[in-house]
């Protein structure tokens, strides 16, 4: 059974706005992200119901570009809605409110900003999706990438080895102190700024709220070390920081982990102890796109989508190609039916999210294996709706040892992000809370 993104339920229907914040919305899979969100709202969500979409740029000329551009495909999608139902799009425009915000993960101070520029406003986020990231490569090894895309195409544009990193990149200074540690760059975009910012907005988050991660398909567990959480001495940096993103997640309603994920992502409805009362983390990946992230001059870009669409043609169920069609899990995260998601979560086991293909570009939702984790967390378990080709090669099979050491990883993890919390929000002083939550 495929998963395909429908409208939520449980309460949903009775709000009035429902509010999202994606971050790194100006270009590529985020801004991809904005737009199919606007379309799935406007036709599985009750008339009644508005969309207020806040999107994160790093600077106000992005934002005003990104406004311009996600304007422009409303309208697009209100004529195709007008040639369907004449007048139509007079009641669809009204319910779509779009907001640019702005913020620098790589800058703790901005990240701060935001959370307490959103956090006076006091207006509740019905759900936040974490786009926003860097690659932190410099180029391609030539020679290797050419031989590994003419010989093991599907494999190889899936799985790439042949990105070349800059090792050890650090951030700008965050304080003046001079004892200041450093700070991982890739991690920081990528993972640290996002952690901060869902423990900072937590106070606008309810246990109907949710906290979507973009991992990756390459995901794998050679590219990250629990000893350097940071990737300072990572050859992959980018791919360990989205094992990091995958360890958070799947972990993140054991019991085990529950000591670091209570303080981290406190309770509403003042019930400490109770998990269910707290914002669900989801993991999600778009699968192959074309983006930006790659850094390719326009030729050498068009070369990359004709690979994709070559690999899709040969059987790939993860060249979606286009980054629209990679938002549909990031999308059904967010919008799903509960029965869909957080119900099918608890009954069949927490899940990464990808986005998949047929041969045709008919995308769909799919479970992900995550090695050591497995589909669900439960070993041998292959829920319906997971898709089983397309593995990596060198994967190890999720026996009950090794799924027992992601559970111990996943803590450590949990743990020296929460000891990073404390440390890093002593050095940039409390965030200052002053509205009350509008419901």
């Amino acid at each position: 059974m495929d998963v395909q993104p429908q409208g939520a339920g449980g309460g949903a229907e009775e709000k009035v706005t429902f509010t999202v914040l994606v971050t790194g919305a100006n270009s590529g899979l985020g801004f991809a992200i904005c737009c199919r969100l606007i379309d799935e709202f406007l036709f599985t969500r009750p008339q009644s119901q508005t969309l207020h979409l806040l999107f994160s740029t790093r600077d106000a000329r992005k934002s005003e570009d990104t406004l311009r551009r996600l304007g422009k495909h409303l309208q697009k999608t209100l004529r195709e809605a007008n040639g369907r139902t004449m007048g139509i799009s007079l009641l669809l425009e009204a319910r779509v409110k779009l907001e640019g915000v702005l913020v620098d993960l790589l800058e703790l101070r901005s990240v701060k900003a935001l959370a307490e520029q959103l956090l006076r406003r006091g207006q509740r986020l019905d759900a936040v999706v974490w786009n926003a990231g860097i690659a932190g490569w410099k180029g391609l090894d030539w020679p290797k990438a050419i031989w590994h895309i003419l010989t093991d195409l599907i494999h190889a544009s899936t799985y790439p080895t042949y990105p070349i990193p800059i090792e050890g990149l650090v951030t700008k200074a965050q304080t003046e102190a001079r004892d200041e540690p450093k700070l991982g760059q890739v991690f920081t975009a990528n993972v640290f700024g996002h952690y901060l910012l869902t423990h900072w907005l937590s106070p606008l988050m309810d246990s109907e709220t949710r906290v979507v991660w973009i991992s990756s398909i390459s995901a794998l567990p050679e590219t990250f070390s629990a000893d350097d959480v940071q990737g300072l001495s990572a050859h992959m940096a980018y791919e360990g920081s989205k094992r990091l993103t995958d360890l958070l997640v799947l972990t993140s309603e054991l019991p085990s982990t529950q000591p670091y994920v209570q303080n981290f992502l406190p309770a509403t409805n003042h019930q400490p102890q109770a998990q269910a009362s707290r914002p669900k983390m989801y993991v999600t990946h778009p699968g192959v796109v074309g983006t930006s992230i790659a850094g390719l001059p326009w030729l050498l870009e068009l070369l990359m989508f004709a690979a994709f669409y070559i690999a899709r043609w040969l059987g790939s169920p993860w060249h979606l190609v286009s980054a629209y069609k990679g938002a549909v899990s990031a999308v059904f995260a967010v919008i799903a039916h509960p029965s869909q998601l957080p119900e099918l979560e608890q009954r069949e086991g927490k899940g990464k999210w990808g986005s998949a293909t047929g041969v045709y570009g008919d995308e769909r939702v799919a479970r992900t294996e995550v090695e050591g984790w497995g589909f669900c967390g439960r070993v041998g378990v292959v829920p319906t709706g997971s898709v089983t080709a397309g593995r990596y090669r060198g994967r190890k099979e999720t026996t009950r040892e090794v799924r027992e050491g992601f559970e111990v990883e996943g803590r450590r993890v949990w743990g020296e992000l929460e000891g990073l919390r404390g440390e890093w929000e002593g050095r940039l002083g409390a965030i200052k809370q002053e509205a009350s939550v509008d419901v």
